[in-house]
């Protein structure tokens, strides 16, 4: 029989990772402190965030960008100060009656309602007066695959930012430094889908690009939380946080992380760099589309040993984009029902419609659709039929958090709307 105890990993072995960590010349971290000292000290970085990311601050810049849209804010706060929208309790009872009542649902196995993605700041006001109008549930969870630059200076990203904190849901931006930006040589498209085999990619100083751009975005927006798709970008998350500055980052699947030992690998880098108090910045990973419940179980038991259970999610999709991802039909629901029984801080993400539904729309969900630049949706005409699409992510959203209320599980929608 193999001797278990061989895997235990030497001190030794420790102390020479932290004397390349705490070697005044070693170039790899020497040009991670250059990075961070162009925003400052961990303590003035998070000064200049949080004054940032201040409610009041981000819709005294909006003022100056898009007026329009803090009319619409105003409003928001509005029916959330009315309590417009439906209670936990009396969605459970429009589902279940009076049966609803005495039923105990499993609080500590809540199901978070995730929606992807969230491009245009408009959607999101369509999506609140629908969930209104419908007695729906608006997600506890948004994720945003848009160019940056591109909402600055549109007012989307402000509005965004001021509507996560109005509506009481956490929020993932997607950082413009990565492969797809060309740095990536290898990629062009489909035609060069090989370029992939890497993951997106993020080579040379794009790295130290990426941490440049995201203590920008966090020191002038308070934009805490991004998507992280690669290994150095990952460790650079873990470093930035280590040394005191209070970032989160969730991984993509882009990662690839589809099995037991990839997820460990994962969650052994995060325990290694995490603080004294035992936080880490990883927020959450994104499983790959491949994995069964099984990996989710047996990581589960992982995570749990390292004492991240409720930091580190789960985030599982459970219906994907119709084209350009996944082969069709694609529908993890009732899977999800299972696991959400024996797994805890699970993430439901929601990234396309029903297939029943997508087959019909003349425009189906595209993850393509992404990528695509504001005049471009413009100029096709697009922008109708790019909001039906997130309207029947939505639409998805709440069937979902149906089937865990007849289930007797507990969901996690807009807190703040949600009571």
């Amino acid at each position: 029989m193999t001797d278990q105890k061989k895997l235990k990993i030497s001190t030794s072995i420790l102390k020479e990772i932290n004397d390349l960590l705490l070697d005044p010349k070693s170039q790899v971290v020497k040009n991670f402190f250059r990075v961070v000292g162009k925003y400052g000290t961990p303590q003035q970085i998070n000064q200049k965030a949080r004054s940032s990311g201040k409610l009041s601050n981000l819709i005294k810049k909006l003022k100056k960008v898009e007026p329009s849209y803090v009319k619409d804010l105003e409003w928001l706060m509005g029916e959330r100060d009315r309590r417009a929208f439906v209670n936990v309790d009396d969605y459970r009872w429009s589902i279940l009656g009076p049966k609803a009542k005495n039923l105990k649902f499993k609080d500590d196995l809540a199901v978070i309602l995730e929606i992807s993605a969230l491009q245009y700041f408009p959607w999101l006001i369509a999506e609140a007066r629908q969930a209104i109008t419908r007695r729906e549930l608006m997600p506890g969870r948004f994720i945003q695959v848009r160019n940056m630059k591109e909402q600055e200076e549109d007012g989307d990203l402000l509005a965004i930012l001021a509507a996560m904190k109005i509506i009481g849901a956490s929020l993932v931006e997607t950082l413009d430094t990565k492969g797809t930006d060309g740095s990536n040589v290898h990629l062009g498209g489909p035609a060069t889908i090989t370029g992939y085999f890497g993951g997106i990619g993020q080579p040379n100083d794009h790295a130290l690009n990426w941490l440049d751009e995201f203590l920008y975005y966090y020191t002038n927006y308070g934009v805490c939380e991004v998507l992280n798709i690669n290994p150095g970008t990952i460790l650079l998350g873990y470093l930035l946080y280590k040394i005191g500055v209070d970032i989160n980052f969730k991984i993509s699947v882009f990662m690839g992380n589809d099995n037991p030992y990839a997820a460990m690998w994962t969650l052994i880098g995060a325990k290694l760099f995490s603080r004294p108090d035992g936080s880490v910045p990883l927020i959450g990973f994104n499983w790959s589309n491949s994995i069964n419940n099984e990996t989710m179980e047996i990581t589960a038991q992982v995570r749990k040993k390292f004492d991240l259970e409720h930091i580190v999610r789960f985030e599982h999709h459970i219906v994907e984009a119709y084209k350009s991802i996944v082969r069709q039909p694609y529908d993890r629901r009732d899977e999800l029902m299972e696991v959400a029984k024996k797994v805890a801080n699970i993430s439901a993400k929601h990234e396309g419609g029903e297939v029943a539904v997508e087959k019909k729309r003349e425009h189906q969900s595209d993850i393509l659709d992404y990528f695509m630049a504001k005049k471009d949706v413009d100029a096709k005409k697009l922008m109708p039929a790019l909001e039906q699409n997130y309207l029947d992510k939505h639409h998805s959203v709440n069937i979902t958090a149906k089937a865990l209320t007849k289930h007797g599980l507990s969901f996690v929608a807009a807190k703040a709307l949600h009571y």
